[in-house]
């Protein structure tokens, strides 16, 4: 028996009955294809996204590397844990790549991101490389955070994590937000959390807040069915989260295809950036595996339902049939592109392997950006402070 949102996510063409309206040819082959999302849900708008959008051949193929390079880390990262090279927390992303890719894909260079502890795609997507990535995870030097922030405290350029308390991102996203306005920049800040958060008291506070000073901030609930293992009918009166900031209004997206996702973000941000205020956007997903690495996900729903999201409506295998099908690329070249990805993230999991962890004197190193005021950092006995020291360079300053 399927979930309400796997329901959700399975009502719509399946890989054989795509709907394509249109494509353009060079030289034999097509150069861009336009396309049918399927209709986005609203509230409080009078319109919404276009559900005919367009793919360009060197849009689509960066697309699909990008999901396909999120999907093979996070399997090298499951691997990593099962060898008892990753410890502690560790939450996999497989199933929901189209979330971020697509997201990512209508970000312009003053928009920024921050999300929760299922973040090592948005890592990826936000500049850091599958090296940095899996070498934070298993804590080495070549670490996004040299090691030491882990699975759930990854950072870049306009990306402010990887959070592990629940729902507490969300206020720190309005006040990224506000921030941009407050300066100027004309950026908007994308503050996602799962539907596990979205009953946070906090969410509703800042929802209320950031209407009032139109703080130019995109809630997004990327609502995956499950909250741990819990799914979303069993927690939540209220499951049409897009609906469920009141005076703000609200969108509701086809999660798992990320040319819907890329579609509703642009509307979004036009909004934000019109000067109207925030807005909230549900995408309706699905992860494979358990919400973390320590939940084997079959005690609380079925294999066949897995199964049948994989082969119905998994998001890299739809996009590479939408691709296929307009010949927009040809076998080969995706083979290619998968070859050389394979190669990359196998050659990554190999140095989060083998590199060198950081040194003692270095684990109280760049904790504050501006320690001009600090010459010593509190020890774990009394009276033996360490010795704080400044090697990097802070981001996001």
């Amino acid at each position: 028996m399927l979930s309400n949102v796997a329901k959700s996510i399975g009502q719509r063409n399946l890989f054989g009955k795509l709907k394509t309206l249109s494509s353009q040819q060079q030289n034999g082959f097509a150069s861009e294809a336009t396309f049918e999302t399927r209709a986005f849900k609203l509230h409080n708008l009078e319109e919404g996204p276009s559900t005919k959008v367009t793919l360009t051949k060197e849009d689509a193929l960066k697309y699909y590397g990008q999901m396909y390079t999120i999907r093979r880390m996070e399997t090298a990262a499951g691997n990593l844990y099962k060898e008892k090279v990753i410890r502690g927390f560790c939450h996999l992303y497989s199933g929901q790549e189209a979330c971020a890719v697509g997201m990512r894909a209508a970000m312009r260079p003053e928009d920024s991101c921050i999300t929760a502890y299922r973040c090592h795609g948005w890592t990826y997507l936000m500049g850091v490389s599958p090296v940095g990535v899996l070498a934070e995870l298993t804590g080495r030097s070549s670490g996004c955070a040299r090691g030491k922030g882990g699975s759930m405290h990854m950072y870049g350029k306009n990306f402010y994590g990887g959070n592990g308390i629940v729902g507490a991102q969300v206020p720190l996203g309005v006040g990224i937000g506000f921030a941009a306005k407050y300066n100027g920049t004309k950026g908007a800040c994308i503050a996602l959390y799962g539907d596990g958060a979205a009953n946070q008291g906090q969410l509703f506070e800042v929802y209320n807040m950031a209407k009032l000073w139109n703080a130019p901030c995109i809630f997004v609930c990327e609502n995956n069915g499950y909250g741990m293992g819990t799914s979303a009918e069993r927690a939540s009166a209220n499951t049409n989260y897009y609906t469920r900031g009141d005076f703000v209004p609200g969108i509701w997206v086809d999660g798992m295809d990320v040319l819907a996702v890329r579609e509703a973000t642009r509307f979004a941000l036009e909004h934000t950036s019109s000067g109207k205020g925030p807005i909230l956007m549900e995408t309706a997903t699905y992860r494979y595996s358990g919400h973390s690495m320590s939940d084997p996900g079959t005690s609380y729903r079925s294999r066949d339902e897995i199964a049948e999201v994989r082969q119905t409506r998994d998001p890299i295998t739809s996009l590479r049939e939408k691709i296929l099908t307009t010949e927009l690329a040809t076998v080969e070249e995706l083979k290619e592109i998968e070859g050389k990805i394979r190669a990359e993230v196998d050659s990554a999991t190999k140095v989060a392997k083998t590199d060198r962890e950081i040194s003692v004197d270095e684990l109280t190193a760049d904790i504050y950006a501006n320690p001009e005021n600090l010459t010593s950092v509190r020890n774990t006995v009394p009276h033996a402070e360490l010795q704080h020291k400044r090697l990097g360079q802070a981001v996001n300053m």
